[in-house]
């Protein structure tokens, strides 16, 4: 299991079933306002706000919410004091760790993290110090027994995406794209009626770090710790767990 591909599915299979739903729709709210501030309230022309959007509805928003956030992003009124940062740190066996945030209060943010991390196990580290472990990239990622392998990587490829792999050991398939072209490929997949479980500019790390038994436990409850905090967005990390692994973390 990477750090980029199941633990992605995983995150947004558990945000459609949680039962703390206020939060994950508080965090697809932030991200809406925000690229609607940002780019404007109109999804064809906001590859971002477009991206929120899709990510919203997978997880069963309803249409006014989405709407109602739009509308104030690109309103310039509630959420223009929001600010997104970036922290850093290591967790266990020395796993780089990213975590996105967007926040109105800084010093409360970067508190929460920091606690975060060490009470995790974990340790914050300097901006800068693992970034340069991941790069960015769109990422879809869609069930194998959903989707017709064949018909995907046809769209996926003629629509300007650099990868498409067929990860049968986490039950899925992975396209990727370069940033500029996550829109364009987005809109084909769609318009072939090929849905994504995962469709997002995420970073990617350039390597793993297989990371096993005990420290396996301790290091996906630090990232559950960082994911559970308000100000948190994503987190990413260059981890790798094995199946069989995983199995016995979730029994």
């Amino acid at each position: 299991m990477s750090g980029h591909s199941k633990w992605s599915t995983i995150k947004h299979k558990k945000a459609a079933a949680d039962a703390k739903r206020g939060q994950v729709f508080t965090r697809y709210i932030r991200e809406i306002t925000v690229a609607a501030r940002m780019g404007g309230g109109d999804i064809d022309a906001n590859p971002r706000l477009r991206s929120a959007v899709a990510a919203a509805r997978g997880v069963n928003m309803p249409k006014s919410n989405i709407d109602r956030a739009i509308e104030r992003g690109a309103g310039g009124g509630e959420g223009a004091n929001i600010e997104e940062i970036r922290y850093e740190g290591y967790g266990q066996e020395g796993v780089a760790i990213l975590v996105d945030c967007m926040t109105d209060n800084r010093n409360r943010t970067v508190s929460d993290v920091r606690s975060a991390f060490s009470k995790g196990g974990g340790n914050m580290g300097e901006s800068g110090c693992v970034a340069w472990m991941f790069h960015q990239k769109g990422l879809f990622i869609f069930a194998r027994e959903s989707v017709d392998e064949e018909a995907l990587m046809e769209a996926a490829l003629e629509a300007g995406a650099e990868d498409v792999q067929d990860k049968p050991e986490d039950g899925c398939i992975e396209v990727t794209s370069e940033p500029a072209d996550f829109a364009t490929v987005q809109e084909a997949l769609e318009a072939a009626g090929l849905q994504a479980q995962v469709a997002e500019l995420s970073w990617i790390p350039e390597n793993t770090v297989h990371v096993q038994g005990e420290s396996a436990g301790k290091l996906l409850n630090l990232i559950e710790r960082l994911e559970e905090l308000d100000d948190v967005q994503n987190v990413y990390a260059n981890f790798d767990i094995d199946d069989a692994e995983m199995e016995r973390l979730n029994s």
